[in-house]
């Protein structure tokens, strides 16, 4: 991905490549001109240190995505402090991802903390959270994993307090909003696995295929978007099952369908949904917020296919380097990647802040955090394939948070800077 630098100016020095910020210079320039103000004009002092100090703070915010440690790039290192949270402590874990319930004996999985190379990735501060959250909201769309990714940050935050529970219909399990009402603040999580209109063949039945209109926005969540300050869209999973393909409401293929017409690989509706929703984020009117993409977590299947007796029985993260993306899960890394640098382009040329949560990586070494066959209880394991999936909770998935704290961080550092540069 292409990274935005200040303007600079070349100084002439032994070094003639050696670059300067212009903010620097602006910087130097203010210093000498408020020496010869002092002496000359002392009544415009103060309007001179506001000036210089609004250009000090817009010369950080500037700086902000520049950080030279990449968060992304690190590994896996031992945490004896975790895990922060559990199932006792946490009520929203659901039973399919509370492993230590099901009977998981190890725990050595929540003893990981992610280390980025060159600088600290600080672990989840549920109070820095909640104080950078006040009066703001944050949403996720996507499949199960996003809403993994919510009870993590539910049970993460559930230290300090707890939330009420505010959705309209509260059986509807896909699609939930809890109130923090001391902060005012609120978490929603939209349901949408392929993240544009959708359409059951059998209403009865999820297991046939699905009708994906990938040209059209999925109103479901792209009419709510709006309201909210922070928006984390994902999805992948549901995109590797049967699809019928539709574009201008015209049946045009099918992934793994029977019937005698074009077929399509699962990159093909992958790469559209994800272009249509981000063309729905960049158009949605009014929408001011900050766009997260948290990219794909990997699954973990050894000894098997998912349904022909796979397995993840690993205890312990892979070492640096000793995974790669294999070529299929690198083709969905890069249309991600691509999808989200082309939208990032359109929406900044709109005043819109598109954010990369890039975990693919970070999760690929980590096959000992998904329940395996502890996603469901002693009783109820005979016919129930492993999940390789899911992430254990508590487990490595809370080190998304760990992300999202850091990225909201620079998000506000960003704002209020903006703010401060204003000439008096």
């Amino acid at each position: 991905m292409k990274v935005q630098h200040d303007t600079t100016v070349i100084l002439f020095s032994k070094n003639p490549t050696r670059r300067i910020p212009q903010t620097t210079l602006l910087l130097v320039a203010f210093t000498i001109i408020f020496t010869i103000t002092s002496i000359f004009h002392p009544s415009l002092q103060k309007s001179i240190i506001r000036l210089s100090r609004s250009i000090s703070q817009f010369s950080l915010s500037r700086n902000v995505d520049k950080v030279e440690c990449d968060l992304f790039k690190g590994q896996w290192v031992r945490n004896r402090r975790g895990p922060y949270y559990t199932n006792e402590t946490c009520g929203a874990i659901q039973e399919h991802q509370n492993c230590i319930k099901n009977g998981r004996p190890d725990i050595g999985f929540t003893k990981w903390r992610w280390q980025p190379d060159g600088c600290e990735l600080e672990v989840f501060d549920p109070v820095i959270f909640l104080s950078l959250m006040r009066g703001k909201s944050l949403a996720f769309v996507g499949d199960s994993i996003a809403r993994n990714h919510v009870q993590s940050l539910i049970c993460l935050l559930s230290k300090v307090t707890h939330p009420i529970e505010t959705s309209h219909n509260k059986e509807d399990q896909d699609s939930r909003r809890w109130e923090y009402k001391d902060y005012n603040f609120n978490i929603s999580i939209f349901w949408s696995p392929y993240l544009v209109r959708t359409q059951k063949t059998d209403p009865k039945d999820v297991t046939r295929p699905f009708n994906l209109y990938l040209d059209e926005f999925d109103k479901s969540w792209t009419s709510q978007i709006k309201q909210f300050d922070y928006v984390i869209i994902s999805a992948a999973q549901w995109f590797f099952r049967p699809s019928m393909y539709y574009v201008k409401r015209r049946l045009i293929g099918c992934l793994y369908c029977p019937q005698n017409i074009t077929q399509y690989p699962a990159e093909f509706g992958y790469q559209f949904a994800f272009r249509t929703a981000f063309r729905a984020i960049n158009t949605v009117k009014k929408y001011k917020g900050v766009t997260f993409l948290r990219t794909y977590a990997p699954s973990h299947f050894e000894n098997g296919k998912w349904d022909k007796g796979g397995n993840c029985p690993r205890k312990r993260p892979y070492r640096r380097n000793k995974m790669a993306l294999d070529d299929y899960n690198l083709k969905i890394n890069n249309i991600q990647l691509r999808e989200f640098e082309t939208a990032e382009k359109t929406g900044r040329r709109k005043g819109l802040r598109f954010r990369l949560l890039n975990v693919t990586h970070v999760m690929l070494m980590r096959p000992d955090g998904h329940p395996n066959k502890y996603g469901h209880g002693p009783g109820e394991k005979e016919g129930l394939v492993n999940d390789c999936v899911h992430w254990c909770l508590p487990g490595p998935i809370d080190a998304w948070n760990d992300f999202l704290l850091e990225m909201v961080k620079r998000e506000s550092h960003v704002a209020r800077s903006s703010r401060r540069f204003t000439l008096h």
